[in-house]
């Protein structure tokens, strides 16, 4: 069974810095690409990042320059490191796998809250 954690949210001020973390446990599986996805309260859920397997990236035009994200393929682990935070950046973060044959996996959410 498949799990992702999530960590590294918290309170942080508008100019800071986050960095958050996914991890992928249970069954061995290949993966086509790691994502970072965000909600916000009354908000639909938006692609924030993404890296495939073999690193090519893709980023909301909001965090362009901002965020930048990582990841390590025999771990299936990624990062998110977020950078000049603004108060729009608040939501709540989620990770996500895709899979070749599986398809996708979801964590559970991690909040990032951005004050003024």
């Amino acid at each position: 069974q498949v799990q992702l954690v999530e960590s590294g949210g918290g309170l942080v001020q508008a100019g800071g810095s986050l960095r958050l973390s996914c991890a992928a446990s249970g069954s061995i599986f290949s993966h086509k690409a790691m994502g970072w996805y965000r909600q916000a309260p009354g908000k639909e859920r938006e692609l924030v990042a993404t890296i495939t397997r073999d690193g090519n990236t893709n980023y909301a035009d909001s965090v362009k320059g901002r965020f930048i994200i990582a990841r390590v393929n025999a771990k299936t682990l990624a990062y998110l490191q977020m950078n000049s935070l603004k108060p729009e950046d608040t939501a709540t973060y989620y990770c996500n796998v895709e899979t070749f044959f599986s398809g996708d996996y979801w964590g559970q959410g991690t909040q990032v809250t951005v004050s003024s």
